[in-house]
């Protein structure tokens, strides 16, 4: 290899810039909306990226606090319209309360339960933090927020249903535990 291009690669790699370069090429794409299965249930449902909320949210409904061994745990009801089979389907869910989300809206402000739950998105498992809303009104039961896409990938405003949820037992799993979150940017 000639010595000048030799130096120009080792300083690229050096500063970074062919590692960025190759981490790009690697990047999934999603579109805006998209569809995901909530795992184990399987049920397939619209999900909305939305850049403009910080934690994803999950429809849930009859959440009721309760707790078990000393610990704050929550039950709530899912009642969605499985997209693939055009069916109102309902599940009863208990989980561990991760933390309390405080959310400020034109009727001031709210708590709400945060709880980890696993989606299935394109091949992948992904356990994230759901704050659950009775979001039966909305046209997505789903929404992702910034904490969850930072780490799916980039997202195309153009498109809609660029994978499909395709996830079995031997799908990588991206668990919760370790998950770093960049700061809010607070805007």
């Amino acid at each position: 290899m000639h010595r000048s291009i030799r130096r120009t690669l080792l300083a690229l790699l050096g500063a970074g810039l062919l590692g960025s370069a190759a981490q790009a090429a690697e990047t999934t794409t999603y579109g805006w909306v998209e569809k995901g299965t909530i795992e184990p249930w399987g049920t397939e449902v619209k999900v909305k990226l939305d850049t403009g909320a910080l934690t994803s949210s999950m429809q849930a409904e009859e959440i009721e606090a309760f707790e078990r061994d000393g610990e704050d745990w929550v039950r709530f009801t899912t009642e969605v319209e499985d997209e693939a089979t055009n069916e109102v389907v309902s599940k009863t869910f208990e989980r561990p309360v991760f933390r309390d989300l405080r959310v400020r809206g034109a009727g001031g402000v709210e708590s709400r339960p945060v709880v980890l739950m696993t989606l299935c998105m394109g091949e992948t498992l992904r356990e994230e933090q759901f704050s659950l809303e009775d979001r039966d009104d909305m046209n997505y039961p789903v929404l992702l927020g910034r904490r969850t896409i930072q780490d799916l990938g980039s997202v195309e405003t153009t498109r809609t249903f660029m994978h499909e949820p395709e996830c079995n037992d031997d799908s990588p799993v991206k668990s919760h535990s370790g998950k770093e979150y960049d700061e809010d940017i607070g805007v």
